[in-house]
């Protein structure tokens, strides 16, 4: 599939070597100036400025192009938030996996309430990849009763979809909170909403890419993980 405008054009380092660079730091904890080194050790100078600004344009892009080819997850969904800095403060971070531990989608948010769990469903709900879901497992959090009920009452939720508030069924979306949180660690937080938002949005595409969700590529198979999204931008391997 290759897009009409060039999203390299400009660059002054090839496509498969920015396309080399994003991909590591979007699966492996590493920091900018450790992905700098790595890049030094392969005979390519760039400065660790430049790979964040890489990250910054490509992990949407990324998002974007593969999206489309996600393969459609359960409904069963298990839903919950953890924590990260932005700005030197903490903030909510949505998540939600099906009950096999396959991504359904993030938000982002500076509050934890039922509004915000409402936005968060809808945009999980606007989702290719996504159904409407038959069970929420979600924690204690009192917004997600109201917000279903909401929802329900004006169709934008499968009236018949359960509720269940039991934390121990929810093992599975906090262990994944655990990836999220090892790759920003090394970042020591973020410096704006907009740039986690980003960053995240790379983080959780390419975590569908290795858990096997998208259907052309084999689970952890990174050769063909490799050629599969240079492909996406229409570059030759």
């Amino acid at each position: 599939m290759k897009s009409k405008k060039n999203p390299f054009k400009g660059r002054q380092f090839t496509a498969a070597v920015i396309l080399w660079a994003v991909r590591w730091y979007l699966q492996f904890p590493i920091s900018y100036r450790d992905l700098e080194r790595m890049l030094a050790d392969r005979g390519v100078a760039v400065d660790h400025t430049t790979l964040f600004r890489w990250i910054q344009a490509y992990a949407p892009e990324l998002d974007k192009r593969l999206l489309p080819h996600l393969r459609t997850t359960t409904g069963s969904w298990r839903v919950d938030e953890t924590y990260l800095k932005v700005k030197g403060r903490w903030v909510y971070l949505y998540r939600a996996v099906d009950a096999r531990g396959q991504n359904i989608d993030f938000l982002l948010s500076a509050k934890r309430d039922a509004a915000t769990a409402r936005r968060f469903f809808r945009k999980a709900l606007k989702q290719a990849h996504t159904v409407n879901p038959r069970t929420l497992t979600v924690d204690k959090n009192a917004a997600y009763p109201s917000a279903t009920k909401t929802m329900k009452k004006a169709g934008e939720l499968w009236r018949f979809a359960k509720l269940r508030q039991v934390k121990y069924l929810n093992n599975i979306v906090e262990q994944d909170h655990r990836r999220i949180k090892r790759l920003v660690r090394p970042g020591l937080g973020f410096k704006s909403f907009q740039t986690a938002r980003r960053t995240i949005a790379g983080y959780e595409i390419l975590a569908m890419v290795r858990k096997g969700q998208v259907a052309a590529i084999p689970v952890n198979d990174m050769p063909a993980h490799a050629t599969f999204i240079v492909g996406l931008f229409g570059i030759a391997t």
